[in-house]
C-alpha cells in the first residue's frame, strides 16, 4: 500500500504510460486521464563573442577595476587622514592640559 508503483515500459517507444493510482474520477463520464509527452524546454543558447565584444567586455572590467580600486584607495586615504590629525589633536590637548596644570 505504501510502496510506489513505478510503472514499467519494456521498450522505449517515447510514449508515457499513464500512472494510475487507485483514485476514482469524480463524475464517471469523464474519460481516463491521460498524461502527453511533452517536449523539454530548448537551453539556453551558447554566447558567442566575437573579437570586438571580447575587447569591449576587457575594457569594461578594466574601467570597474579602476573605479573600485579608487574608491578603496579614496577610503584607506581618508582613514589615514583622519587618524593622523586625532593624533595631533591628542597632541594639542595634552600640551594644553600641561600648561593649564602648571599654572595652578
Amino acid at each position: 500500500m505504501f510502496r510506489p508503483r513505478i510503472p514499467v515500459n519494456p521498450s522505449p517507444t517515447g510514449i508515457v504510460t499513464p500512472h494510475t493510482s487507485g483514485i476514482k474520477p469524480l463524475h464517471k463520464s469523464s474519460p481516463p486521464v491521460t498524461s502527453h509527452h511533452t517536449p523539454a524546454a530548448p537551453g539556453r543558447l551558447p554566447v558567442q563573442l566575437t573579437p570586438g565584444s571580447t575587447v569591449a567586455l576587457m575594457a569594461a572590467g578594466g574601467a570597474v577595476v579602476l573605479v573600485v580600486g579608487a574608491v578603496l584607495v579614496s577610503m584607506l586615504l581618508a582613514v589615514a587622514i583622519t587618524g593622523v590629525s586625532l593624533a595631533v589633536v591628542a597632541v594639542v590637548l595634552r600640551l594644553l592640559v600641561k600648561d593649564l596644570q602648571r599654572g595652578l
